[in-house]
C-alpha cells in the first residue's frame, strides 16, 4: 500500500488528564487528532513544551510536506495498520509485548501502593516541580516498598549542579534502588559523564540527538516520533539499555507504541528492559481506554484488526477539512 496516493481524513479528540504530567506542562487538555489514510490509522499528538509543532501546523503538514517527525510516524503507523487490516490480521499476533512501568506524573502514597497492587515492580517518577518534597516521598516510599525500582524523569528541567545535589543527597539506599535518571539537565557529553561519575546512576536519554548520546547508558525511543530500528542499532553500538514508551498520547498512539517495542523485541532480543507503554490511566475513561483494559505492567491488545478498535474507529466522525 502507497499511503502517500491517499488523501488523508482526520477525527479530532481532546484528552483530559487529572493532573500535569511533566514537569514543563501545566495543561491538563490535550488536544489531538486521529488520522486516516486509505484503511489504516495513526496518531498525531504533539507536546509543544517538548518541541513539537502545535497541532494546527501539524495538521498543515500533513496535508503538505509532511516533513515533521510527528507526522511522518502517524503516516507510517497508518502503513502498518492498513497492511494488517487488509489481511483481516491483527497486529498483536502472535507477538510479545514487554512488560511496563508504572507512569506517574503526580505520585503520592495512594498512587504507589495502587501501582504495588497491580503487580508493577518499577514506578516512574515525572520530577522538577518540587524538588524537596519529590526527595522526602522518594526516600520514605523507598523504605516502605524496598523491592521497588525506580526511574526517576526531570525533562532537563535542572542544572547539572542541581541534578547532581538532587541525587547525591538521597540516601544510598534509595539511590540504590533508582533503575535509571532521565534527561536530568541538558544533555553534554562531558556533562552527563561527569554527573554520572559521581552519582553512580545511570543515566538515560531523550530529549537529544540519541544516536549520538554515547554519555547515556539508557536510550529512550518513542514511536511516536522516533524510528525505532535505527536507535537500537545505534545502543547497541553504545551497549545501552532500551527503554520504548508511549508518547502520553491517544490509546491509539499508545498500542502503536507497543506494537512498535514487540517487534523491536523480535528483531534485538534481550535488548529492550521494562518499557513505558501503559500510560491510558493518566486521563479521563473512554471506549478506547477501556479497550486497553485495567492498568497493570501487562499491556492488553485491543481487539480487532490492524492496532485494533475497529468499531469505535469507524464510528468517529471523519474529515478532510482541516
Amino acid at each position: 500500500m502507497h499511503i502517500n496516493n491517499h488523501q488523508p481524513y482526520i477525527s479530532r479528540y481532546r484528552l483530559k488528564a487529572g493532573g500535569y504530567l511533566n514537569a514543563v506542562s501545566s495543561r491538563r487538555e490535550f488536544d489531538g487528532a486521529l488520522i486516516r489514510v486509505g484503511d489504516g490509522f495513526g496518531c498525531i499528538h504533539p507536546w509543544p513544551e517538548l518541541g513539537d509543532p502545535p497541532l494546527l501546523k501539524c495538521l498543515a503538514d500533513l496535508a503538505g510536506e509532511r516533513r515533521w517527525p510527528l507526522v511522518r510516524r502517524a503516516l507510517r503507523c497508518a502503513e502498518y495498520d492498513a497492511a494488517a487490516r487488509n489481511y483481516d490480521e491483527s497486529l498483536f499476533e502472535e507477538m510479545t509485548v514487554p512488560a511496563s512501568h508504572a507512569t506517574l506524573p503526580q505520585a503520592d502514597h495512594t498512587q504507589i501502593a495502587r501501582a504495588v497492587d497491580a503487580g508493577f515492580a518499577i514506578v516512574k517518577l515525572k520530577c522538577g516541580r518540587h524538588l524537596a518534597q519529590e526527595a522526602a516521598l522518594l526516600e520514605a516510599m523507598s523504605a516502605e516498598f524496598p523491592m521497588l525500582r525506580w526511574r526517576l524523569d526531570f525533562n532537563e528541567t535542572l542544572s547539572a549542579q542541581a541534578a547532581a545535589v538532587f541525587l547525591t543527597n538521597l540516601a544510598n539506599s534509595t539511590r540504590q534502588a533508582i533503575d535509571f535518571v532521565e534527561d536530568p539537565c541538558e544533555f553534554a557529553e562531558s556533562t552527563w559523564t561527569e554527573l554520572q561519575r559521581n552519582t553512580g546512576l545511570d543515566l538515560a536519554v531523550d530529549q537529544e540527538a540519541a544516536p549520538l548520546s554515547a554519555a547515556a547508558q539508557v536510550l529512550i525511543i518513542k514511536p511516536a516520533i522516533d524510528e525505532p530500528f535505527l536507535l537500537a542499532e545505534a545502543a547497541l553500538r553504545h551497549h545501552q539499555r532500551v527503554v520504548l514508551t508511549s508518547y502520553m498520547d491517544h490509546p491509539l498512539g499508545q498500542a502503536f507504541a507497543a506494537w512498535e517495542a514487540a517487534r523491536l523485541d523480535l528483531q534485538f532480543p534481550g535488548l529492550l528492559d521494562v518499557c513505558g507503554l501503559q500510560t491510558h490511566h493518566l486521563f479521563e475513561p473512554d471506549a478506547f481506554s477501556e479497550a486497553l483494559g485495567p492498568w497493570g505492567p501487562a499491556f492488553q491488545a485491543p481487539v480487532g484488526t490492524g492496532l485494533g478498535f475497529n468499531d469505535l474507529l469507524e464510528a468517529l466522525p471523519w474529515t478532510r477539512s482541516f
